[in-house]
């Protein structure tokens, strides 16, 4: 039976005299409830009983003299025992007591009804753990297919690590983060465990090209976006970059004037100018106020990641700009102009600007002078600037005019060498010979360089006497060499007067007899038109056919290249012009055989005019058989004269 005592611990803690007071009173609590047991039992007829072992056993009696609890205390107990059960639910956070550690698992202990097992691999963050640590765990399963207890210490490591992630991104928190490798457009960057993306537009203000040279790297980093279905987070470390120069600009913008000399690092050069680092804060410098000078491109003269000062010449607080300035630093080269260059001085400078009326020679850096066309050469022929210079090259020049307020100069090329045309009567007299250069062509006429400064232009009509050409360049091209004659001289205007076709005697005064109207030549068509066909003929003569004039008798036209005979109709030896005709030939040649044909009809009819005649006076009253014949010989001579197209009347 002592096995089945109860012992209560707050009783054996009380002492002896808090037991014997409890026993009294459960004793005393015993006879009551026996007393009262008996007085509720109803009075039932005797009945036998069968007596069996232990029937005799008084359960109301605690022989250890030890009270029993009351329902209040022993719902408190009830309470208390039950609270030694863990309550667990699939996904919560729970604390873990390490309570062994094997080669592969961790085996936690987090008051359920078993232990669980975490692999050790997730552990390895953490160095030298052993045995009575506490890890913090989730649950991932309750009770596996094989009854485990499932838990994940990675799983709770994210969790945290997320919402560590969601709360510094609605506060703006800068955190710690190392770069554990490199992936498709940035890095992976391990933020409280958890991994998390790093475009790559977000590591630096500037371009980033190599990626590897930051894994492995711990450094700061602002979280820019999540998302919270995926739990995915995007981190910024260019973020922490702009927020810092965000501040020194706005310090070195409010210490700004115009006209401060700041020193600046070029971080970047473009076709239009130079971006400058000011220490936080990016100003422009414009390729024109980088020199004086005229410059192609800042890369002329600056170069990446130098330092040179700049002057401020404007900002704007809004839009926060900065034009900056270093030509500024230096005085304009117009008002240190040396005193050596002044109006008739040689000057020497390199041509960096071309226009059509002429072309700017730069003197000294940010000293240019005007080359006006009219003032490159003494001729009078049209000059183009653009083949004349080149960009680049240098010329000497003769100072004109110079205005040191306007900054304006005017140069000449000509000045430097006498006016040829002072005594062009001398060099050129009409009617001399000469060998020119041609320089240019137009389409009435060809312009002829003869020496420099001294040019005349041929017209189209002065070439040749006995080609026409419908533009001088079916004669002549630019560059070539051609035989001239001096024909007359514009002194006041500086034109010459050239020919070259006088050269020779006019071959039309020879040619008159030789293609008489009338004659008839071999040509070939060289080209077609509208009108008709310019024949080819001999002794390089050309001759036009007019289109009803190059009728073939088998009712077709003479074509483009094709050689026929052909007759001359008109011959115009003042106006240069020869008219030939085809159609002529065949068709004067049917005349003639008409002709022929009609004075043989004449003939015979003249005979048979004369045998009536006779037969008439030798009879001096016709028969019937006369007059019969005579009817037969008039009606035969109507007919042939018919044919022949004449009547009596006619002859």
């Amino acid at each position: 039976m002592e096995e089945n005592q109860i012992v209560n611990p707050s009783a054996d803690q009380a002492g002896p005299n808090a037991e014997g007071q409890e026993q009294a009173a459960g004793a005393e609590q015993a006879t009551e409830n026996a007393a009262t047991a008996i007085s509720n039992v109803p009075v039932q007829e005797p009945v036998a009983e069968t007596v069996a072992a232990h029937d005799d056993f008084d359960w109301t009696i605690d022989k250890r003299n030890v009270a029993s609890y009351t329902r209040e205390e022993k719902d408190k107990y009830d309470k208390v025992y039950e609270n030694t059960f863990v309550q667990l639910n699939d996904g919560e956070m729970i604390r873990g007591l390490v309570v062994g550690i094997t080669k592969t698992d961790v085996v936690l202990n987090i008051g359920f009804k078993s232990d669980g097992l975490v692999s050790l691999n997730e552990f390895r963050d953490i160095q030298g753990l052993k045995v009575g640590d506490e890890v913090e765990v989730m649950v991932v399963e309750k009770e596996d297919r094989d009854g485990n207890l499932n838990l994940s210490r990675k799983q709770a490591r994210i969790t945290r690590a997320w919402e560590r992630i969601v709360e510094v991104h609605k506060t703006g928190e800068i955190v710690t983060g190392t770069v554990t490798s490199k992936t498709k457009g940035g890095l992976i960057v391990d933020v409280f465990g958890m991994e998390t993306f790093l475009p790559g537009s977000q590591i630096d203000v500037k371009p980033v090209t190599d990626y590897d040279q930051f894994v492995g790297k711990t450094m700061e980093f602002k979280v820019v976006k999540i998302n919270e279905a995926i739990k995915n987070a995007v981190v910024s470390h260019k973020a922490l970059i702009e927020s810092d120069i965000e501040a020194q600009r706005a310090q070195i913008i409010g210490q700004l004037e115009k006209g401060q000399v700041l020193e600046g690092t070029v971080k970047n050069i473009t076709d239009f100018g130079a971006f400058m680092d000011l220490g936080g804060l990016d100003g422009l410098l414009y390729i024109t106020d980088i020199s004086w000078g005229r410059i192609n491109h800042p890369g002329e003269v600056l170069k990446l990641d130098q330092k040179i000062n700049v002057v401020v010449l404007d900002f704007d607080d809004e839009k926060k700009r900065i034009s900056l300035g270093l030509k500024q630093l230096t005085p304009h080269p117009w008002d240190v102009l040396p005193e050596t260059i002044n109006e008739s001085s040689i000057v020497k400078g390199k041509v960096v600007n071309i226009e059509d009326y002429g072309a700017f020679l730069e003197i000294l850096p940010g000293v240019e002078g005007l080359v006006h066309v009219s003032e490159i050469t003494w001729a009078n022929t049209p000059i183009n600037a653009k083949e004349f210079f080149k960009l680049g090259d240098e010329h000497e020049a003769k100072v004109v005019t110079l205005d040191k307020d306007s900054r304006k100069m005017s140069l000449s090329i000509k000045q430097l060498s006498d006016d040829p045309w002072s005594d062009i009567e001398t060099k050129f007299p009409e009617g001399s010979r000469h060998t020119g250069a041609v320089k240019n062509i137009t389409p009435y006429g060809v312009f002829v360089e003869l020496t420099a400064g001294i040019g005349g232009m041929i017209h189209i009509s002065d070439l040749s006497w006995l080609k026409r050409f419908n533009h001088p360049t079916e004669f002549t091209k630019v560059g070539e060499n051609i035989d001239v004659i001096i024909l007359g001289i514009d002194k006041e205007n500086r034109k010459l007067q050239l020919g070259h076709k006088q050269l020779e005697e006019d071959p039309w005064n020879s040619l008159q007899d030789t293609f008489a109207v009338g004659t008839v030549h071999e040509g070939t068509v060289l080209r077609k038109d509208d009108k008709g066909a310019i024949v080819q003929l001999p002794y390089g003569l050309e001759g036009f056919a007019p289109n009803r004039h190059l009728a073939k008798e088998d009712g077709k036209s003479v074509g483009a290249d094709e050689t026929a005979e052909f007759m001359v109709i008109e011959f115009d030896r003042n106006e240069k012009r020869i008219v030939v005709s085809h159609a002529r030939i065949w068709e004067q040649v049917q005349a003639n055989e008409k002709d022929v044909a009609r004075k043989e009809a004449r003939v015979e009819a003249d005979v048979t005019k004369k045998a009536v005649k006779n037969i008439q006076g030798k009879v001096e009253k016709p028969t019937l058989g006369d007059l019969g014949a005579l009817a037969q010989i008039k009606e035969r001579l109507q007919q042939e004269e018919k044919g022949s197209g004449t009547t009596p009347e006619q002859e």
